[in-house]
């Protein structure tokens, strides 16, 4: 087949019905179909409807404190968490979480809910810091001032939707004090007769 103005005209005409024909059947589901909300999804999850035929969990009417809808996962495999926060040697806080059930996705991840999939969120005092994919994280020790703190790690699918048993996030809190470590500042000059006397 030789390549003329006029084959390449008539492919370009072919390639733009195919993309309407697409797109209209797309939009078709999900602006009146409800592909993914009578099995438990939302309208998003119907979008992705076509990678995944049945999606997982149900998506419910709440959102945790973020706005994000959250996602039942119910059942006996339900995805846990927790985290532990411990001191580091460079004026930072070493934070670790745990799984069960549950691994981080890789940066980049398809936008589909899998089953026991996503990535972790990191929250300090209701304060999102940081979105994981690893079960290690380095906390400045600029973002947890003197005082105490809550740090807390929320599990999140892929679709942006938030783990949840219950009607509950999946997120695990670990409380910790910030004491001030600084050595004291110099004495004013006689500051020592002052106190004898």
């Amino acid at each position: 087949m030789s390549w003329t103005k006029e084959t390449r005209g008539r492919l370009a005409a072919l390639a733009v019905c195919l993309l309407l024909t697409l797109g209209a059947a797309g939009c078709g589901t999900a602006r009146g179909g409800t592909a993914g909300l009578d099995s438990g999804g939302d309208a998003s999850a119907g979008a992705a409807g076509a990678d995944s035929p049945s999606p997982v969990g149900k998506v419910l009417d709440g959102t945790d404190d973020s706005g994000r809808h959250l996602r039942e996962a119910g059942g006996g495999n339900a995805p846990e968490v927790g985290v532990e926060v411990t001191p580091d040697a460079a004026d930072g806080w070493d934070v670790r979480l745990t799984f069960r059930h549950f691994r981080v996705s890789t940066p980049g991840a398809r936008p589909t809910a899998v089953t026991g999939r996503g990535p972790a969120c990191l929250f300090v005092d209701g304060r999102h810091v940081a979105r994981l994919y690893t079960p290690r994280y380095r906390l400045p020790g600029r973002l947890v001032p003197h005082g105490t703190h809550h740090v807390t790690a929320r599990l999140y699918a892929d679709d942006g939707t938030v783990w949840a048993v219950h009607g509950k996030p999946v997120q695990s809190t670990a409380d910790i004090t910030v004491s001030d470590t600084r050595p004291p500042g110099p004495k004013p000059a006689g500051a020592d007769r002052l106190s004898d006397g």
